[in-house]
């Protein structure tokens, strides 16, 4: 059981990585839980980014434009384009079919849909998986500036340390939950 306060950035940390995106679905919704239940505060929306978005694209002949106008409030083309260059589409890569995109431009789309959501708790499984540097420096600096909560897990141990001021830890037959720095962490696990 826990409580996640406003603002926190709450990194899950854990042997098991079905175990943490498990919990993400249950957390959206996605999948009922066995016990137990959700509540989540009235004043807050959520975003998700899950580690497998192939049903967000696969068997879709849309252009990226028509994509983040059907995932968004946007009708003008300018404004979808605008977005898309933030998330460095540039020129005709706004006429690219979803379908054909990689791992990393699919981040990058799915990421661009959360942007647009308004969400104030952002829930990311895996989010630095099939990014380059570039974009990992982008991200981990917009999520470092996100003034609202975000729950993540990462592989990436720098991302984990600049940005959770909390963690987690879903281990099977373990749980740790410390308001700490990933680093603060490891220290402590190192002289368990």
């Amino acid at each position: 059981s826990f409580t996640i306060r406003p603002r926190e950035k709450v990194a899950f940390v854990g042997t098991d990585a079905l175990a943490k995106t498990t919990l993400f679905k249950i957390l959206m919704g996605e999948l009922l839980s066995d016990e137990g239940t959700v509540k989540w505060g009235v004043t807050t929306t959520q975003a998700y980014l899950p580690s497998d978005n192939a049903s967000y694209f696969d068997g879709s002949d849309e252009t990226l434009t028509e994509w983040v106008r059907r995932h968004s409030n946007l009708f003008f083309e300018s404004d979808i384009r605008g977005w898309l260059g933030r998330l460095l589409f540039s020129g005709d890569d706004a006429n690219k079919k979803v379908n054909v995109l990689s791992g990393g431009e699919r981040v990058r789309m799915m990421l661009c849909k959360m942007m647009l959501s308004g969400a104030n708790v952002l829930i990311l499984d895996e989010p630095t998986n099939h990014l380059d540097l570039e974009s990992i420096t982008s991200l981990n600096r917009g999520l470092i500036e996100f003034p609202e909560t975000v729950l993540f897990t990462s592989h990436d141990h720098q991302f984990v340390q600049t940005i959770a001021d909390r963690i987690i830890d879903v281990t099977p037959g373990h749980f740790y939950d410390k308001k700490i720095t990933f680093d603060e962490y490891l220290e402590e696990m190192k002289n368990k």
